[in-house]
């Protein structure tokens, strides 16, 4: 199974700061740093690092051929990803002592994906291949029904969150990564901390779909049809979680090509996500396959 990830690549300004900035407030940052990030291409690298066959797709601007070349080394092929005269996108990011983050992301090329593009690419793969999608791009709907059309298998990372989700044609969608509160904004249910309750609405809104919901330091939940599981977290010290949700992503559906059974899939992608929330950066903590099984021997 080829995977097609047709998703955003940013360049991630990181500021270290004493907490998030409030309303009139003006604060300094303790440390500016510079990383390679946007959630399609943090995913891309997960799949391609935890052995899958990924293809990345989508656009950087002039300024984003180190994004290009990240991809390249980490094994993605980018043949399908154009280069766009306009600025990358990019995000600014707040960073605390405890590893938590805020976000702030301008889409720049990103924002740039047209319909055609999209035709011209899905004609390079075929029934039973997987596209990926997340929510940072442009016409998001129209791969979801245009790649469905093809028989490709439709994995959607419901993330950011906006009005726009609800247009989309979600009944399409194959499989759903979600935390709790895009669970629940999707399902059309009011959030609640019952990660169960969270999974069951979004089981009846969308029947036809494998569920996985992320649940915090609870773990993962994941539904399809009548199975139901979850696992648990690995405990680590958190230094940056911003891409754990990513490097779950990619590792999930990167064991889903390979055929494994979903509790192992689960597995492993609890592990890598607990190593990367224990790394600075984005794409730079995603680790490896070796680097998976050290971990697991340790556990």
């Amino acid at each position: 199974m080829k995977i097609l990830n047709l998703g955003s690549l940013n360049i991630d300004k990181v500021y270290s700061v004493a907490h998030f900035v409030t309303s009139g407030e003006t604060i300094s940052s303790t440390r500016m740093e510079v990383f390679s990030g946007g959630k399609g291409l943090n995913q891309s690298i997960a799949l391609a690092k935890a052995g899958a066959q990924v293809y990345h797709a989508g656009a950087v601007g002039t300024d984003g051929g180190a994004l290009r070349t990240q991809l390249e080394e980490a094994g993605v092929r980018t043949q399908y990803l154009q280069t766009l005269d306009t600025a990358t996108g990019h995000a600014i990011i707040q960073l605390t002592p405890e590893g938590k983050n805020c976000i702030i992301i301008s889409p720049g090329a990103n924002g740039e994906i047209r319909k055609d593009y999209i035709r011209q690419l899905l004609n390079n793969f075929s029934e039973g291949d997987l596209l990926l999608l997340q929510n940072e791009i442009s016409n998001v709907d129209y791969a979801m029904a245009e790649g469905k059309q093809r028989g490709l298998k439709i994995a959607f990372n419901a993330s950011p969150i906006d009005q726009k989700l609800l247009e989309y044609p979600l009944e399409l969608v194959d499989y759903f990564l979600v935390n709790e509160i895009e669970g629940a904004y999707l399902a059309g249910a009011e959030y609640c901390a019952d990660k169960w309750a969270v999974l069951d609405a979004m089981a009846r809104a969308y029947p036809n779909a494998a569920i996985v919901l992320t649940v915090g330091e609870d773990g993962v939940v994941f539904r399809q049809g009548s199975q139901v599981l979850s696992h648990g977290i690995y405990r680590v010290k958190a230094v940056d979680t911003t891409a754990a949700g990513d490097t779950f992503c990619g590792y999930f559906l990167a064991g889903i090509a390979e055929g494994l059974p979903v509790e192992t899939c689960l597995e492993r992608a609890s592990m890598a996500s607990a190593i990367s929330v224990s790394r600075k950066g984005a794409a730079p903590s995603i680790p490896s396959l070796e680097e998976l099984a050290a971990f697991a021997k340790q556990q």
